[in-house]
């Protein structure tokens, strides 16, 4: 039977740790199912936060004062510092990117975590196999808690949180361009578990400074790994019950802060999506050349002869794509177009016509044979929330107010 002293340190910790486990088992099954990467590196975090608080759970359970336990916390590695910032980053990109794949540029992310598992490996074996005797621990101290480890991960995973921001601030710009959804995909989610993130990092960075300047104790630290433990369960409550897809695909260049939209290819009944390098379609918003510029006012009266006339606005998943399609062109060309020609990105444009299409059907009585959201819905609107902010941001007014004032 496992050693285990129960007190309410380690019983508080403990129900933390379990339950990490186990919502990391229902996202992986849930990954199986669904075939959604994104569940696994959640999972993953959670079972290396999980990881995380172990030390400090066994070490008030008893552990660092009884052999073998001891031996286990000093020489396993429960905290993997440079391993937590990837998964976060993998995390983010795999949910909004549905192009995402883990090849062998991403493995040089999680280098770092492996080297530190090596050098743990390299510390067990000269210790307890060849010398049988303390060499790297002759400290006696728990080596996952040394200043330069804590340091470098701390940086390691503010790093990749910075980087996860800019992946979904690059995100975010895209489907505003590529849809005229952009609401439905704004992964509000995302922003709550960057921010949960970042209390973390906020949190340790505090009981750092707190232990430069006073001796919080083995108990007083105790605090931040609970607040850390409700954080960490947030996040796997809340993870679990996402179930927003992304459908925009594309290749990042984060670094750049630009991003080219990914179209699809066809595939057979069931099988996975694949996409072309061929049809990737740089998503800038200047006119490239004299030529086009000159073709402006021409591609202005093409876009609302298509949009307005044709009424490819009332289309409620109408995309960048379909409209260039409409127009046998490329994306890259309408995205442009619409930039320069009408100072605004896709999903606006898209928008404003629906609300001028919507106050056309009000000027008209139809508000007194539909409901309000039967009318936004014919407009091209696919939910209520959608059309309410898209028509406050147009007119500076809710629509039960517009309506008034006919």
């Amino acid at each position: 039977m496992i050693f285990f002293e129960f007190n309410s340190y380690s019983a508080l910790l403990l129900i933390f740790f379990v339950h990490g486990l186990v919502y990391a088992g229902l996202l992986w099954r849930k990954a199986m199912l669904s075939a959604m990467v994104s569940h696994k590196w959640l999972a993953a975090f959670l079972v290396l936060c999980s990881s995380y608080i172990a030390p400090w759970m066994l070490g008030f359970a008893g552990w660092y004062d009884n052999q073998p336990y001891r031996d286990v916390l000093f020489y396993m590695p429960f905290q993997h510092l440079f391993w937590m910032g990837p998964c976060i980053y993998f995390y983010v990109q795999s949910l909004l990117n549905p192009a995402f794949e883990f090849g062998k540029r991403q493995r040089w992310h999680l280098l770092p975590g492996a080297l530190y598992a090596c050098f743990a490996a390299i510390v067990f074996l000269t210790d307890k196999v060849w010398l049988k005797r303390s060499y790297f621990l002759a400290s006696g101290t728990d080596p996952d808690f040394d200043e330069w480890y804590q340091i470098l991960g701390f940086v390691s995973m503010l790093c990749y949180l910075l980087l996860s921001v800019r992946y979904h601030r690059l995100y975010r710009r895209l489907v505003q361009q590529a849809t005229s959804y952009a609401d439905l995909l704004q992964f509000k989610w995302i922003r709550s578990f960057l921010l949960a993130f970042l209390a973390i990092l906020v949190l340790k960075a505090v009981f750092y400074v707190l232990n430069l300047f006073y001796d919080l104790s083995y108990v007083g630290n105790w605090w931040y790994f609970i607040l850390f433990s409700v954080l960490f369960y947030y996040v796997a409550i809340e993870g679990h019950s996402n179930t927003i897809v992304s459908t925009v695909a594309f290749k990042p260049q984060v670094v750049a802060n630009r991003g080219q939209l990914l179209l699809p290819m066809a595939t057979a009944a069931g099988a996975p999506p694949q996409y072309a390098e061929a049809v990737w379609i740089d998503l800038a918003e200047a006119i490239e050349n004299d030529e086009e510029l000159a073709q402006l006012d021409t591609w202005r009266q093409k876009l609302l002869q298509a949009l307005v006339h044709q009424k490819a606005y009332a289309n409620a998943e109408l995309t960048l794509s379909e409209l260039a399609r409409m127009l046998q062109t490329n994306p890259g060309l309408v995205s442009r177009m619409v930039n320069r020609g009408f100072n605004t990105n896709f999903n606006d444009w898209v928008n404003t016509h629906r609300i001028d299409a919507v106050k056309q059907m009000l000027k008209q009585g139809e508000h007194k044979q539909q409901t309000l959201v039967g009318i936004a819905y014919d407009c091209g609107f696919n939910s209520k929330a959608t059309f309410n902010r898209a028509f406050k941001k147009h007119t500076g007014q809710t629509p039960q107010d517009w309506i008034k004032t006919l």
